[in-house]
C-alpha cells in the first residue's frame, strides 16, 4: 500500500500543476478534470495516510 500512496500522491501533485496551467490558459475542461483527478486522488492519498499511518503499520 505504501507504493500505491506514493503513485496516487503523484497523480494528485500533477493534477494541481495541471489545474493551474489551466487556470493560466482559460481551459475549462482542463480545470474541471485535473481538479477531479487532484480531488480525487489526493482524498484517497490523505485517507490513506491517517487511516494507516506513515509509514504503513504492519499488522
Amino acid at each position: 500500500m505504501n507504493l500505491l500512496m506514493v503513485i496516487t500522491g503523484l497523480i494528485a501533485v500533477l493534477g494541481a500543476v495541471g489545474t493551474f496551467q489551466s487556470f493560466k490558459e482559460k481551459n475549462v475542461l482542463g480545470i474541471i478534470f485535473n481538479f477531479a483527478a487532484l480531488a480525487i486522488f489526493g482524498w484517497f492519498t490523505v485517507m490513506t495516510i491517517i487511516y494507516q499511518g506513515y509509514p504503513p503499520k504492519l499488522h
